[in-house]
């Protein structure tokens, strides 16, 4: 069911507004040379609709949550402005996306810059006023402290290992049901 107009007064003012309009073909020749691509039978049934005052409120262009998560995950000046100035918007509009992004940002920073020291005072941030998924987050990384800090301050990596098991749990599934165990091992051993 449509949302109905808030107040009496909203109403008459979209009326009000409407009134020129007559007949739905007239709006409907004016937006169409604007543009407009639908039909006339939609002019219509929306005109009726705004009259009536059940029509559904115009939603605001909202980004999804993969744009709004790599707005937050890129460095500030990497950001265009009007991306910027999207997430900004993002943000006043809710709270908990402000301090989930402002935490986000921060452990970003620590990963990018190795600075396991500072992992701590993080976690303890996030567990006092972060969203719930970010406070399970940091509740895991304080289950795990010792090699989350060595992963952010030392410079060794397991990425090469990583690599290599990816590459053999590739080769396994490319082989799966036709062929031989002896033969998946000779293909692992030979390949660099």
């Amino acid at each position: 069911m449509g949302a109905r107009w808030h107040s009496p007064a909203s109403r008459k003012s979209c009326q009000g507004q409407l009134r020129p309009y007559a007949d739905s073909t007239q709006l409907f020749l004016e937006i169409q040379a604007r543009g407009y691509r639908g039909s006339r039978q939609v002019v219509r049934k929306h005109l009726a609709a705004l009259r009536a005052g059940t029509a559904e409120p115009v939603r605001a262009d909202i980004p999804n949550p993969r744009k709004i998560t790599s707005w937050i995950m890129r460095p500030r000046e990497n950001l265009t402005h009007s991306r910027n100035e999207r997430l900004l918007q993002v943000r006043l509009a809710c709270p908990d996306i402000t301090r989930a992004c402002d935490l986000a940002r921060a452990f970003a920073d620590l990963v990018r810059h190795q600075r396991g020291y500072l992992l701590l005072e993080w976690i303890r941030q996030a567990e006092q006023d972060a969203p719930r998924p970010m406070k399970g987050f940091a509740g895991f990384l304080r289950q795990d402290r010792d090699a989350v800090i060595a992963g952010l301050t030392l410079p060794w990596s397991s990425g090469v290992v990583e690599g290599h098991v990816n590459r053999v749990k590739t080769l396994k599934r490319a082989m799966y049901g036709r062929a031989s165990f002896e033969l998946l091992r000779t293909r692992i051993l030979t390949q660099p």
